[in-house]
């Protein structure tokens, strides 16, 4: 079926309110478990007006990783932290927990805008929001700035790559459960045309997108992939994109250097001169739209089965997280003195915070090796009030409703 028969088919849908099933599994978590979660405001200017939420348990490690987690279309911060069950990992191995949450004002279906150039460039929207959230965690949990990763499903998966592609000296890794590469949207047309679709395109041109997404040119950070073979809402193809994309960027070949099976299923792996794994790809056989759950390899069991949390017999969330080296044993603290930390706002001055092309400072490179100097790592950002002219109601030309909205309901956007 052609996108366009697609779009005039979605016109005759009804809307899913609430995208049901998640909006119930949110209403259960509140009535019989109470999410960690915590809400922080005033971490910066918040161009793309989005809400912080973050868990760090007592049991947090000296110089500790922090994981970035993205939900998808239709769900809460605190229901896909319940139901993929990030913090009940980071209570276990002692690390904090960042989880953005979309707001119906920026999108009915709570979707994160991976398709918006506003809310996909470096400095800008959605992506400047969530960089402003992590140098607030770095600032108030003396976060390792070698070990900050990023994740999500869906619309979060393809916000992960907006994360890597537009702020990738920040990230020592991240994994994308059922995305789609970065930059190949731009409007909701071409959103509905990559999810059905999959339009396959030249290794060069992806890793470009890329390139061209920033001043960075290396190193790049690592990858996981995940996707089910059955999902009829992103085409699985996209799987294979991304894979392309970061091997482009690292310069890797396009023939795994090793397969087998991980629970059952397919995995195929690169690795670097050093023999560390940089890019990997999981396919979940027959699994439709959704996160992988199941027993991790130590027998404990991360997350809750319900929308677009799918019993498959593989804990996604575990193998991430062992991805990003977060299972390992307790780390040593680092042995340097912490530096006096300025005050943002003698570190940059206001007029280049509120710019949209301010460039931040950059992390410390994830392969280099000497201690981070928190006083450099963190932007001059997370001071800031927001400017009094509010920026969404002149910048946002989307309409979310109608047709549009009706699209992204039935087609991906918003499960």
């Amino acid at each position: 079926m052609s996108l366009a028969k697609n779009i005039e088919f979605l016109k005759h849908l009804p809307k899913l309110h609430g995208i049901n099933a998640l909006e119930g599994f949110g209403r259960g978590v509140r009535r019989g478990v109470r999410s960690p979660l915590v809400e922080s405001k005033g971490f910066g200017a918040n161009p793309g007006d989005l809400r912080m939420f973050s868990f760090v348990p007592d049991s947090l490690q000296p110089a500790p990783g922090l994981v970035v987690v993205l939900h998808g279309c239709g769900q809460t911060a605190a229901g896909y932290d319940l139901g993929a069950g990030w913090s009940t990992l980071a209570k276990h191995y002692g690390f904090a927990l960042l989880m953005p949450e979309q707001q119906p004002s920026n999108n009915a279906n709570l979707c994160f805008n991976w398709f918006n150039p506003e809310d996909t460039a470096r400095g800008r929207g959605e992506a400047c929001s969530i960089g402003q959230m992590i140098a607030r965690m770095v600032k108030d949990h003396q976060i390792d700035a070698h070990r900050i990763f990023v994740t999500g499903l869906s619309a979060g998966g393809a916000m992960t790559t907006v994360m890597l592609a537009t702020y990738p000296e920040v990230f020592a890794a991240g994994a994308v459960i059922a995305g789609l590469p970065y930059g190949v949207a731009t409007n909701v047309r071409e959103a509905l045309s990559g999810m059905f679709q999959s339009r396959a395109r030249p290794a060069g041109e992806l890793g470009d997108l890329v390139r061209k997404a920033s001043n960075h040119r290396g190193p790049w950070p690592k990858i996981s992939v995940w996707h089910g073979s059955a999902d009829r809402t992103v085409n699985p193809a996209n799987a294979n994109e991304i894979v392309k994309q970061w091997l482009d960027l690292h310069q890797l070949p396009s023939a795994p250097m090793s397969e087998g099976t991980v629970d059952g299923y397919p995995r195929q792996i690169w690795w670097n001169a050093d023999g560390e794994t940089i890019v990997e790809s999981y396919t979940i056989t027959d699994m439709a739209h959704g996160t992988p759950l199941g027993t991790a390899a130590n027998d404990e069991r991360y997350g809750t089965k319900g929308a677009f949390l799918i019993e498959a017999g593989i804990s996604s969330s575990y193998h991430i997280a062992n991805f990003f080296g977060l299972t390992e044993g307790i780390r040593q603290p680092l042995r340097v003195a912490k530096p006096a930390l300025k005050p943002a706002a003698q570190t940059a001055p206001r007029a280049a915070i509120e710019s949209p092309s301010a460039r931040l400072i950059p992390l410390v490179s994830p392969i280099t090796t000497s201690p981070p100097d928190l006083s450099q790592v963190l932007w001059p950002l997370t001071t800031v009030k927001p400017p009094s002219k509010p920026q969404r109601k002149q910048r946002r030309s989307i309409d979310v409703g109608a047709v549009i909205t009706r699209a992204l309901t039935a087609a991906g956007l918003m499960k």
